[in-house]
């Protein structure tokens, strides 16, 4: 899969796939759009910040790893254990994680080490950090991945519907939802009337919520009793 190191408007990169016409993240702004869909809209409202136990977070998705590094940096913020799990079928090369600007962009070259390690580290394989981060990582993908856990928590990051529309199904969706506990949220940045549907037809409370600059609208769906 060839791949190309692109400019957002925000400065910050992210990675183009040309065979395919999609990028890993919006032209608008890696780190501006990251940022409002996972941590604004999904991390910060799920209001579980002071859980004891910690939250629980499932990424479909790792990419070029920039939602794992925001949701590390708020943790630090907030002083709250976070246990974060993803998968990625196709991870970048060592080469083109080095390229990657967002620790820099985000006046965080202290992590630099850490975000490299995110990508370098042993699969299936628990790391932990000093700052109560837990990390874990499967080189598989969503129609065959099975976790242990359960999560509060889900970044739903996968390509767009018509790149990967094996991955928006109700059946997915399903998937997710058991994946989920009570009244925990998946949060995605699309908005499209069959994806909403197929949430609602899971067994998802969906809500569309503003989205960030070029997108009107980003999805919260939500497990209620």
């Amino acid at each position: 899969m060839e791949r190309k190191l692109i400019v957002t408007r925000d400065g910050s990169h992210s990675i183009e796939v040309p065979d395919r016409d999609v990028t890993y993240h919006s032209v608008h702004g890696a780190i501006q759009e990251s940022r409002h869909v996972f941590i604004e809209a999904g991390l910060n409202p799920s209001g579980r910040w002071e859980r004891p136990d910690g939250l629980r977070i499932f990424e479909m998705g790792f990419g070029t790893g920039l939602n794992a590094l925001l949701t590390l940096i708020e943790s630090e913020k907030q002083k709250q254990n976070i246990y974060y799990e993803t998968i990625e079928l196709y991870p970048l090369k060592p080469d083109e994680v080095k390229l990657l600007n967002y620790c820099s962009i985000l006046g965080r070259d202290d992590l630099q080490e850490t975000f490299e390690r995110f990508h370098h580290c042993e699969w299936e394989k628990e790391i932990s950090l000093p700052s109560n981060f837990v990390f874990k990582k499967t080189k598989t993908n969503l129609l065959t991945f099975q976790s242990s856990e359960s999560f509060e928590l889900i970044f739903f990051d996968a390509f767009a519907p018509n790149a990967q529309p094996e991955l928006w199904t109700e059946e997915i969706f399903k998937k997710m939802f058991s994946a989920l506990k009570e009244k925990g949220a998946l949060i995605t940045y699309s908005s499209k009337g069959t994806v909403r549907r197929a949430m609602q037809s899971a067994g998802f409370v969906v809500e569309k919520i503003p989205g960030p600059p070029g997108k009107r609208e980003i999805t919260r769906a939500l497990k209620a009793k």
